[in-house]
């Protein structure tokens, strides 16, 4: 698969939003393509497995190509730690806390098999995303907010 996209309305800190949400999977033979989503996404989750040490390591190399292709030194970001469901980690939770935390974003660990940390991973990048408009001057009376989240 080289994307899959969803759509879902939620209720986040009492205001209505619209996630458009892409899920690229990383696929390395597509990164022209992954420039284009990059381009027009608002903020990312940059998605590990906590049991593959490569996917993490790639981590930092995801992040400054989305810079890059943003032209911003600061874009909305979760780190999220997935597959805490397996036991075989090769990752820790204190390793990629702080990477995070060089990187000055939020870190979560998921499940997409149990759902564990799902929804909170989004309502953290959501947050992000409003905190990053808020610092631009963006007009923050609007009650329905369309984020487009890779």
């Amino acid at each position: 698969t080289i994307e899959d996209s969803y759509r879902k309305q939620m209720v986040i800190d009492g205001e209505i939003c619209l996630l458009d949400i892409l899920d690229t999977a990383g696929q390395e033979e597509y990164s022209a393509m992954r420039d284009q989503y990059m381009r027009t996404g608002e903020g990312f989750l940059c998605v590990f497995a906590v049991n593959n040490s490569k996917s993490y390591d790639d981590i930092n190399q995801y992040r400054e190509q989305i810079k890059r292709v943003k032209d911003a030194d600061e874009v909305p970001m979760v780190l999220v730690g997935n597959k805490v469901d397996l036991t075989n980690r090769s990752v820790c939770t204190e390793e990629a806390k702080s990477l995070a935390h060089s990187y000055n974003i939020p870190y979560v660990e998921t499940s997409a098999k149990t759902r564990q940390g799902v929804e909170d991973a989004f309502h953290k990048l959501v947050r992000e995303i409003r905190k990053s408009k808020e610092k631009k001057g963006k007009d923050r009376k609007k009650r329905k907010r369309k984020c487009c989240i890779q």
